[in-house]
């Protein structure tokens, strides 16, 4: 993430990225119901109830975090002042179609929520989910087969097992975790990968 940048983070594997980014760095993590300048998750007894993520999860306030309202958030989304939104999904397509949202099951949440204002308002998307579906299925598809998010809004894919670029040639893998080949990863993904020349180790950085 690029110092300066506003950044929202969805539910999910999102809203740990808020653990992760170093201090000296000038991010400004955006939460959509009202945050701005959130910081990692408090030490246990430190939680307030009032300060949580969009996952209902207990986060803290960086010095000069702002609180506001929901209304205001919407604007600051719907306006275009997110840089990257870093949303959950449980599928994505080499197109950058994203669905990250339930079909009304009682089993899982969350509905659509602000997904699809991020998705259309952000300047970048970032996806970031596991691989495969618990049963092995692949989430990486050349056409989502769930109700659609955003349409070609996708920017990026991170996975427990690579870092993969939409682009106008295709599905590009940039990262992979050590030991892995692309032979290994096109079997567990559905859509055609394409090996970056400059193809790296996934790994924190």
């Amino acid at each position: 993430m690029p110092d300066g940048a506003y950044v929202n983070l969805g539910i999910g594997l999102p809203t740990k990225i808020a653990n992760y980014v170093a201090r000296e760095k000038e991010v400004q993590l955006q939460s959509e119901q009202g945050l701005l300048g959130l910081g990692p998750a408090p030490e246990p007894g430190q939680e307030d109830p009032d300060v949580v993520n969009a996952g209902k999860g207990f986060v803290t306030l960086l010095p000069g975090a702002s609180v506001f309202s929901h209304s205001d958030s919407f604007l600051m989304i719907r306006g275009g002042h997110i840089d990257i939104a870093c949303l959950g999904a449980f599928q994505v397509a080499a197109n950058g179609d994203i669905a990250n949202w339930s079909t009304g099951s009682d089993k899982f949440a969350p509905g659509v929520g602000g997904a699809m204002d991020l998705a259309a308002g952000a300047r970048q998307v970032w996806v970031l989910m596991e691989h495969c579906q618990k049963d092995g299925a692949p989430r990486v598809l050349e056409r989502c087969t769930y109700p659609l998010t955003g349409m070609g809004c996708v920017n990026r894919i991170y996975t427990n097992f690579a870092l993969m670029t939409i682009t106008e040639a295709g599905l590009r893998v940039d990262r992979m975790v050590e030991g892995m080949t692309l032979e290994d990863l096109q079997a567990i993904t559905q859509a055609s990968l394409i090996l970056a020349p400059d193809c790296s180790v996934y790994r924190p950085d």
